[in-house]
C-alpha cells in the first residue's frame, strides 16, 4: 500500500506480489471471470470442412501479461503467450490483449480438464459441462479429441489418481 513513499517502493511491493505463487482457488476464479472453453478452427477435413479444435483461453488487458504467465507456469503450461490488438473497432480507445491458448491435446487431457473437472460453479461451470458434451456430439470434432469426451463420461477425471492426486486442493 502506498504511504507517501517512494513509488519505487510500491513497484518493488507490486513485483514482490506477482512473483508469489497463485492459489489453484485464484486461478480458478480468474478463469471464472477472466477465461473460456471454446473452439478453434483446426484443418480441413476429408469432407472438405474445417475441423473443431477443443481449447482453453485465458485473456487479459495485456497490462496482466505477468499474471498470464503466473497461471501457465503455475500448471505446467508450455504455451506460449500472444499480445493482440482489440478487435472491436467501435471508436473505444481498448487496449492490446494478451491471450493464453492451450489447445494441444496432451495438454487438455492430463491438465486443463483435471484442473477445472468439478471445481466450477455457476456458468463457468455449465459452459466447460457444455464444451465437453459438444466435443463428443460436434461432427467436426477429430476422434482423437473425442477422447475427452469419453474419458469425461466414464469419469475418469475425477477418480483416477493421475488426474486427481495432481491438483488436489
Amino acid at each position: 500500500m502506498y504511504d507517501g513513499d517512494k513509488i519505487d517502493d510500491v513497484l518493488v511491493d507490486k513485483h514482490s506480489i506477482l512473483k508469489s505463487d497463485l492459489s489453484n482457488e485464484y486461478i480458478r476464479g480468474l478463469v471464472d471471470g477472466e477465461g473460456c472453453f471454446t473452439f478453434y478452427p483446426g484443418y480441413k477435413n476429408k469432407n472438405g470442412r474445417k475441423s473443431k479444435l477443443p481449447a482453453f483461453v485465458l485473456a487479459m488487458n495485456e497490462r496482466d501479461k505477468n499474471l498470464i504467465e503466473m497461471v501457465r507456469d503455475a500448471l505446467g503450461l508450455r504455451n506460449s503467450l500472444y499480445t493482440r490488438k482489440p478487435s472491436i473497432k467501435d471508436g473505444y480507445k481498448r487496449g492490446n490483449v494478451t491471450v493464453l491458448v492451450v489447445r494441444e491435446f496432451d495438454q487438455l487431457k492430463d491438465i486443463v480438464i483435471p484442473f477445472f473437472y468439478g471445481k466450477l460453479k455457476g456458468y463457468k461451470g455449465e459452459q466447460f459441462t457444455a464444451w465437453l458434451e459438444k466435443i463428443g456430439s460436434d461432427p467436426d470434432v477429430s476422434d482423437r479429441y473425442k477422447s475427452l469426451y469419453r474419458l469425461y463420461k466414464w469419469g475418469i477425471f475425477g477418480k483416477l489418481p493421475k488426474f486427481t492426486e495432481k491438483f488436489k486442493d
